[in-house]
């Protein structure tokens, strides 16, 4: 059994028992979130596809906790001009544990 659920801007393909990292949650860490924009739920042969989502499926997850993602570095060069740029970017995560599917 699995589904595809939509956190933010991403999509993720999980069944139970999954640790995903997601955008940041403004939640406690321990406290427990619904996730109801699922797009797709799948159980053996039995497939539903949402139009955008499923009404009757939802997925409960806890929140583990927050942290940050891998720095990722944009680099802005000019070719004999002597002038460069170098900027960071982290993103704030949350990370999940996807404890149950309700359909």
């Amino acid at each position: 059994m699995y589904a595809v659920v939509q956190i933010g801007a991403t999509q993720f393909k999980i069944s139970e028992g999954d640790i995903i990292d997601a955008d940041r949650i403004p939640q406690e860490p321990g406290k427990n979130v619904t996730l109801d924009k699922v797009l797709l739920f799948a159980k053996g042969a039995d497939v539903r596809i949402g139009q955008p989502y499923l009404k009757d499926v939802k997925v409960t997850a806890e929140v583990v906790r927050h942290n940050r993602g891998k720095k990722k570095v944009a680099f802005k060069f000019r070719r004999r001009k002597s002038s460069q740029k170098k900027i960071g970017h982290r993103q704030n995560l949350t990370v999940l544990n996807i404890t149950k599917i309700m359909a």
